[in-house]
């Protein structure tokens, strides 16, 4: 018999390790009476598999086609080896470390097991916070090295008891390799404390206590998976805006967790598509519509028609909701515009004079990691941020080359690091405009080169002199350097995501990037690749008196606008009355400090503040929305506008949409029907500088990227209308279409760049 048995050695890369794959195999060569082993390595995972032919046919196929949810397999190969006669199959100890290429799974909410667990009074881990299995719990924000086994994790500090060990050690259970396994009495433990920092409580009774204090209106820093949250009762609004004034988060939408799904319908009109996404085992946080009544405090959205809702993903999280609250804020435990904390000294002290008291645990968060959100647009579910659930999971791009690193932009900024042909993205970083974050953002690289043992070959970074992520790679030493233009990246990261390599034409609509002529873009038609491009048109430039200033306060780019479309002679529009306006004149009229944009955000600020919308923002972007929100749906006639061709560049004028805009509203027509009115002008203008470019060019695929495109009414609209004229749209849905997609654009140009 043993003349018609063969061995095989199998190696495969992947997400194999910490998502029950091991587990799986053991149990699939039971079934095919298989003999040899199966290991973790620093490359993924090999397989030696000794059997009839037949039954490794079987084998080889079960693995391709029906492998475990959260196994991703990227590559598998096999070779004939000389047998070894094994009478058994078993799992055999990893492999150490050597040159990294295995791919790590993402954070999972807990599973279906866990959870029917965690409420069985029957079950020994019975409310146990940080029940888990093969198949949920932490992954990537506690691992500290490769492969991925108990002692290159931040469980390395608790030794298992006997009877977890002896589940670990079970091929047929289902915690059989679980790296982070544990139980009452032998794994991490939540303590409550005041502000003082005294013990309050401990285990049950710590859980117990806090929903007591939620229930009364306090706010509790609580340690999660990524992070601390700060959390209050949703329905409280004295708890919400006591959270607000603390954490000098006057208005923009807080989080909101909910009990169940149930409990989510209550609050928002969901559809099947929704309630899918909302239920993933990422449990993103979900943009969805508010219901016209809910139970909520009034403080947590508003001005939003939206509510970011999320369902529990941790055992903790779910113990929380055994009390009367079904919804909580779950708002970032940070001071505002730094990273979220991560350790149990850190929340301490930063977070003093906003929470009333901890509760927090004693296992280490190794790699900070925020929540992710998700809207739903176009019939396609949309990354707005991408971190839990979602990192460090790769993008397969279409080359292979040298190793790259970009470093991306200042808001919103992620790392992007390209091997072979996978682009690890990583967590949102955010803003680097304080040394905090620029501790995080260089603490990301770091993790991401050990963990993937990848020093780069070129790192690629904007242009901008001024941002820290620029300064960062001008300090590397001995590693050549690239810069590449913002829209630009823009463009290649839409290329990257849809495995396209262009030529095409780009629709790249933000707040700001730095041109490659010195000056600030932001409304920008190109016709480029991941090699080069060419800025066929733009919107008008326009000045920003005070420069961010009039970012932050709207009705200075509306002033400045309508002094560029009517001099001194301005109309008699009512929110100048609320405004000095004669030192943003003299600042106009002397070019004083008022740099010039293209900006297609600074256009839709500027007529959201003119037609009344908000003067002073306090989060990105929110006079924009809120005007969005006033139009409710695309209707009307356009403003009027036009196309100037320049030689081989046309120019949207901003003046001739400006006076019309006036002339509606001395006319008496409603910010609703304005709003309305200009998204129509956006879609329209911006198909016809498509169609232009097309004339140019005779490319038929248009590529839009940048924040502007996260507007509903203005991104269904104008995917209507290029499909209607017979374009190819490229668009984002795995990673943002803000500035969160920048590193991976800088990225693959750079990679192209080596690639001659």
């Amino acid at each position: 018999m043993s003349k018609n048995k063969k061995r095989i050695k199998i190696e495969i890369n992947g997400i194999v390790q910490g998502v029950g794959f091991r587990p799986f195999i053991h149990a699939l060569a039971h079934k095919y009476k298989i003999t040899g082993f199966v290991s973790n390595t620093s490359q993924g995972v090999v397989i030696e598999a000794e059997g009839m032919q037949k039954a490794l046919d079987d084998f080889l196929s079960y693995i391709n086609h029906k492998p475990p949810s959260l196994v991703v397999l990227t590559q598998i190969t096999n070779q004939s080896i000389p047998l070894q006669h094994d009478k058994t199959f078993t799992i055999r100890a990893s492999a150490l470390p050597s040159k990294t290429a295995t791919l790590i799974s993402p954070d999972i909410s807990i599973c279906n097991d866990c959870l029917q667990e965690l409420f069985d009074p029957n079950n020994r881990r019975y409310l146990y916070p940080f029940i888990n299995c093969t198949n949920c719990g932490p992954r990537y924000t506690i691992i500290d090295n490769i492969p991925y086994d108990r002692p290159y994790t931040s469980m390395r500090h608790f030794a298992m008891c006997i009877t977890c060990q002896s589940e670990y050690d079970d091929p047929h259970n289902r915690r059989f390799h679980a790296q982070p396994n544990c139980c009452h009495d032998c794994g991490p433990q939540v303590t409550l404390y005041s502000r003082d920092r005294a013990e309050l409580a401990i285990r049950n009774d710590a859980v117990d206590n806090t929903i007591r204090l939620l229930q009364t209106g306090h706010i509790v820093a609580i340690k999660g998976l990524g992070g601390f949250h700060l959390v209050v009762d949703a329905a409280n609004e004295v708890a919400v805006k006591n959270l607000r004034l603390r954490k000098k988060r006057e208005e923009k939408p807080l989080a909101v967790m909910v009990r169940d799904l149930e409990s989510a319908k209550s609050i928002c009109a969901l559809t099947q598509e929704e309630e899918s996404i909302l239920s993933t085992p990422q449990c993103p946080i979900f943009l969805a519509d508010k219901r016209q009544e809910d139970p909520l405090a009034p403080s947590i959205a508003p001005g939003c028609d939206q509510f970011g809702v999320m369902l529990p993903y941790t055992p903790l999280h779910h113990l929380l909701f055994q009390g009367a609250c079904s919804a909580l804020v779950m708002t970032s435990g940070n001071i505002s515009e730094e990273p979220i904390c991560t350790g149990n000294e850190e929340a301490f002290e930063q977070l003093v004079d906003i929470a009333d008291f901890y509760l927090v645990h004693n296992r280490d968060i190794y790699l900070r990691n925020d929540d992710s959100i998700v809207m739903r647009l176009a019939g396609d579910s949309r990354l707005i941020r991408r971190a839990r659930g979602y990192a460090p999971t790769p993008l397969f791009i279409q080359n292979r080359g040298p190793a790259v690193l970009g470093v991306g932009a200042l808001l919103k900024n992620t790392i992007c690091l390209l091997k072979d042909d996978k682009a690890y993205l990583s967590q949102h970083i955010g803003d680097l405009e304080n040394l905090a974050a620029y501790g995080f953002f260089q603490k990301t690289i770091a993790h991401l080169k050990r963990i993937f043992a990848v020093e780069p070959d070129l790192i690629v970074h904007d242009l901008h002199p001024g941002y820290l992520s620029t300064r960062w790679a001008q300090d590397q030493k001995d590693i050549p350097l690239l810069g590449v233009q913002h829209h630009h990246a823009h463009l290649a990261a839409c290329l990257a995501e849809n495995r396209v390599s262009g030529p095409v034409i780009g629709l790249m609509m933000d707040g700001t990037g730095y041109g490659s002529d010195s000056t600030i873009w932001g409304g920008e038609i190109l016709i480029g690749d991941f090699q080069t491009f060419e800025r066929c048109g733009s919107f008008e430039p326009m000045p920003l008196p005070g420069g961010d200033a009039a970012i932050r306060e709207p009705w200075r780019t509306a002033l400045a606008y309508l002094y560029e479309t009517f001099g001194y002679n301005l109309p008699h529009l009512p929110f100048l009355a609320d405004h000095d306006i004669n030192p943003i004149l003299e600042m106009l009229s002397k070019d004083i400090n008022s740099p010039k944009t293209s900006s297609c955000g600074r256009l839709f600020d500027a007529v959201a503040a003119m037609s009344g919308g908000k003067q002073v923002i306090r989060y990105e972007a929110q006079a924009a929305i809120e005007f969005m929100q006033t139009a409710g749906e695309v209707d009307g006639e356009p403003f009027s506008f036009e196309i100037i061709e320049q030689n081989s560049f046309f120019q949207l004028p901003i003046r001739p949409i400006v006076r019309s805009v006036v002339e509606a509203l001395l006319a008496g027509q409603s910010p609703t029907i304005i709003s309305q009115r200009f998204h129509r002008t956006l879609i329209d203008i911006l198909t016809t500088a498509a169609l232009h470019a097309r004339a140019r060019s005779g490319l038929r695929t248009v590529a839009l990227s940048g924040g502007v495109f996260q507007n509903r009414l203005l991104f269904k609209g104008l995917l209507h209308s290029l499909a209607k004229d017979g374009f190819t749209v490229l668009t984002h849905s795995l990673v943002p279409t803000n500035d969160g997609c920048i590193s991976l654009g800088q990225a693959m140009i750079g990679r192209y760049t080596m690639n001659g």
